[in-house]
This record gives C-alpha cells, structure tokens and sequence, in this order.
C-alpha cells in the first residue's frame, strides 16, 4: 500500500496538475467552453498513449543498453530531486514558457508534451515499471495509477477557469511548492535505497 501511494505521488508531482492548470488557462483564455474541454480531453489522450508507450519501449531501451536498474533509479533520483527544487525555488517540473506557433494544437504542445508527459513524469513511467523488480500485475497496478493521476489531471483542467478564480496565483504557487517538496523527499528516498543497493552489489557482505 505505501508504494502504491508513492507511486501515485510520484506521477502526479511529476505530471504537476496545478503548474499544467496555470498553463492551460493562459492556452484556452479566448475558447469557448466546449473548446476548452476538447482541448482537455484531446491533451490527456495525447500524454496517456505518450506515457503508456514509454513504459513498454522504455523497458526494451534499457535491456538494449545494458544499464543496470540500480545506475538507472539513481539517477533518475538526482534528476526527480532537481525537479522538486525547480518546483519549490522555481517553476514547476512540468510547466513550459515556450508558447505555441500560429496553427499548431496546443493540446499536443506545449499541453502533453512537454508539460503533462513531461520529461519527469516518462522517467517515472520507466522507473516504476521496470521488468526486472517487478511483476506484470505490479506494472498493471502502477499503470492504473498513471491513469488515475491523468485523470485527475483532466479534473483539474476541465474545472480551470473556477480552480484559478478560487486559489490565484499565489494558492497555484503555493501548491506547486508543496508538491515540489514531496517529490523532492521521494527522490532522496530512491536515492539512498537505489545507492544501497548498489554499494552492496559492488561490496557484498561477507559468508
């Protein structure tokens, strides 16, 4: 139960709804509604066969390159704990400024990519799917919590203009800074565990 709730806050700090809510309504401002909710749709869609996809060839990319679980979660840890910072002094991980040219859909970019599958959130795809620590039913189960934070993504940006009006800037800001803050804590935790791991690799116990 505790990784499954690890798992999801994992996808959703690193997916980042608020940071993505912030953006969508600056995309969607002249929509009308019924625009503004397929545009919500169409971005989710995108990001989850975006996201599910790397989880099948992100397996297959590191059994090719031959690099070990362990150097993989360490160093997607530094980089998740990069992100936290960001979040918390800066951005948030998923958040982009980059702004969309004249006839492009926004809900492919900068909405899925790369704001909601985000380069952090395909890592955590990766990490928490590896084959070789865990079984198909674990990959299944942490796929569905993929989802669930996609949709409550879709939540938060189906209900965008009333969320902002409520919380402003400085409750968006305030949130990206505590979910900064949690992913900050679960990189030092795949960090140290992934750093054990591999000391003990290279130094086994004695017997």
């Amino acid at each position: 139960m505790d990784r499954l709730v690890s798992d999801f806050l994992m996808f959703v700090a690193t997916i980042d709804p608020v940071g993505t809510l912030a953006l969508f309504v600056g995309l969607t401002a002249g929509l009308a509604p019924a625009q503004r909710n397929r545009v919500a749709f169409l971005a989710i869609a995108y990001s989850a066969a975006i996201l599910v996809a790397f989880i099948g060839v992100g397996q297959v990319l590191l059994g090719s390159l031959g690099i070990r679980l362990e150097a993989f979660q360490l160093a997607g840890g530094i980089i998740f704990f990069l992100f936290g910072v960001q979040m918390v002094f800066g951005v948030g991980a998923g958040a982009t400024g980059a702004a969309p040219e004249p006839g492009h859909d926004v809900a492919v970019f900068p909405l899925a990519v790369p704001s909601i599958a985000s380069p952090g959130s395909i890592l955590a795809a990766v990490v928490l799917t590896d084959n070789r620590q865990f079984s198909l039913l674990d990959q299944a189960m942490t796929t569905g919590l993929l989802l669930a934070a996609l949709a409550l993504t879709l939540v938060f940006l189906l209900l965008a203009n009333r969320i902002y009006a409520w919380i402003g800037d400085a409750g968006a800001t305030l949130m990206v800074k505590v979910l900064g803050l949690i992913l900050a804590a679960l990189a030092v935790e795949m960090i140290l565990g992934a750093g054990s791991d591999l000391l003990l690799e290279m130094h086994p116990p004695p017997g």
